[in-house]
């Protein structure tokens, strides 16, 4: 049975109801604003930008012509389930019995202790990882479709088994029972004003809070390390960071981020800031911060991004300090720049940079990881459309595709402290800046998926042209640093391993955990 937890006074009960009937009035006011959104369809807006229901029938077809492929699959599930009952009846009768099934490691969402030591909660839970395993193994075994449907359908499967988990309901979930017997309901109460504020501050989608909104302040609490802006253009600022020894090195380093993240990723809180650590081993350092794109700026392409951000960086750090040489660093998005602007000035025998960075950076697409399953030519056609329609792609959409790869941790995990809990998230820095995205403008956009993703043509010699010059990195022969790490779901560590055998000077590869 659950722990014996104490109730609520009466007139807790009371303030709760009070508070239930806020609420609701809430909810009917946001129901009525949304349905009245969705009596309008969009018309831009494509119906199956994934191409799901063509996989699906794939699928269908495929279970059909294999009438046997299922029949084993359901007869191993009934021969574990028959297991997981007689485990679970010795377990009733006090015989110890070692479970059918376990959850992977570093599965987070069955650690409180009644998953284990509560039969019932146990039984449940090994009856979800039985059904998941079964599920699992039916399309995995699904060998005669092509990989492209085959990913999809695998997508698709771990998503609606990661959303039917039992912890993401209030019911079968034993550590919301105990919240809500502790607190007479009002977790469920919080759990769903948290739901509508989060409705109300992003009208046209539904995200799930990551972090307290209200715990940073830029420029109080995230990206305080001194600087001036020295230089700007329509896509950058350059900020100069005020340097925190005597002596530097006589060599700045320029720092690129992602151009569909803000900069302050490498300057967090202070003690948890790339910048401060580099500035105090007496680096000079540049950071760019890309403009927050809009239509405007929807004709702005990649060769756009190269001129007016790392090149003209370097033309303004050597105004700025009379240094000619420097060293770089970019970090994913930025790495990718760096590494076709390292191959546009080797075309040009430009020799500026002396060493290039590479943090979580892919210069190979040929396994781009989980996130390939949004990349095929047909759903790709249909989202290009549509960017061209608006201009720019919202940095907002781009953070849901990569948290949907990762549903349990960045999705679910939420879902369950803030909605099913009734508690606020966590003030985390990190979290913060995550949730703090950027546009990028379409024709760049499509040029990077299309040229880098969807064909590959960074790592093929020639297979880009940049400012007139056709581009090969097999000819960066300047010092390379690669950093990839082993849970990166964006930027796999294989793949950024295949970098080390494109550049043909020294290079270092480094793989980190998370």
């Amino acid at each position: 049975m659950l722990q014996q937890v104490e109730s609520e006074d009466p007139r807790s009960v009371c303030e709760t109801l009070g508070k239930a009937s806020e609420l609701t009035q809430r909810s009917l006011r946001l129901l009525g604003e949304r349905y009245a959104e969705m009596a309008v369809p969009d018309p831009a807006a494509p119906p199956d930008p994934l191409g799901l229901d063509g996989a699906a029938e794939k699928l269908s077809m495929s279970l059909w012509l294999d009438p046997m492929r299922v029949a084993s699959v359901q007869l191993k599930f009934w021969l574990r389930f028959q297991g997981l009952a007689q485990q679970t009846l010795l377990r009733t009768v006090g015989l110890g019995s070692e479970p059918v099934i376990a959850p992977p490691p570093g599965d987070r969402r069955f650690r409180d202790d009644e998953w284990r030591d509560n039969p019932l909660f146990d039984f449940i839970k090994q009856s979800y990882l039985l059904t998941a395993q079964a599920w699992i193994e039916l399309v995995a075994d699904s060998k005669d479709l092509d990989p492209v449907t085959h990913r999809k359908i695998d997508f698709v499967t771990h998503q609606m088994l990661d959303a039917l988990s039992p912890s993401n309901f209030a019911i079968t979930n034993p550590e919301v029972l105990r919240e809500t017997a502790r607190t007479g309901g009002r977790n469920l109460l919080e759990g769903l004003s948290n739901m509508l504020d989060d409705c109300e501050r992003s009208p046209h989608r539904f995200d799930v809070s990551m972090c307290d909104r209200d715990a940073f302040e830029l420029g109080v609490d995230l990206a305080v390390s001194p600087g001036k802006v020295v230089y700007r253009n329509e896509l950058i600022e350059l900020i100069q960071y005020q340097p925190t020894t005597e002596t530097v090195l006589r060599r700045p380093l320029l720092v690129m981020p992602p151009w569909m993240n803000k900069y302050y990723i490498l300057d967090l809180r202070p003690g948890n800031s790339m910048v401060q650590w580099l500035v105090d081993q007496g680096h000079t350092v540049f950071m760019i911060s890309w403009v927050n794109p809009d239509a405007n700026l929807a004709d702005k392409g990649f060769e756009d991004y190269m001129r007016e951000g790392p090149l003209a960086a370097l033309d303004a750090i050597e105004e700025a300090t009379g240094e000619r040489e420097v060293n770089v660093m970019g970090y994913c998005l930025g790495g990718i720049l760096l590494a076709a602007t390292m191959a546009w000035l080797a075309a040009k025998g430009d020799k500026r940079v002396k060493s290039a960075t590479y943090l979580t950076t892919m210069v190979d697409f040929s396994n781009v990881g989980d996130v390939g399953v949004f990349l095929d030519r047909e759903g790709f056609a249909a989202l290009e459309r549509r960017i061209n329609e608006v201009g720019y792609l919202d940095g907002r959409n781009v953070a849901a595709t990569w948290r949907a790869v990762r549903a349990n941790d960045l999705v679910w995990s939420f879902y369950v402290n803030n909605y099913l809990l009734g508690r606020s998230p966590a003030p985390f820095d990190l979290l913060y800046w995550n949730s703090d995205s950027t546009n990028l403008p379409a024709a760049c956009h499509n040029f990077v998926m299309r040229r880098f993703y969807l064909e590959n043509r960074l790592a093929e010699p020639g297979g880009i042209t940049l400012a007139g010059v056709p581009v090969d990195v097999r000819r960066v022969k300047t010092p390379a640093y690669i950093l990839a790490t082993r849970d990166d779901h964006i930027a796999p560590w294989k793949t950024a391993y295949a970098s080390t055998r494109l550049f043909s000077g020294p290079r270092r590869f480094v793989l980190g955990a998370s």
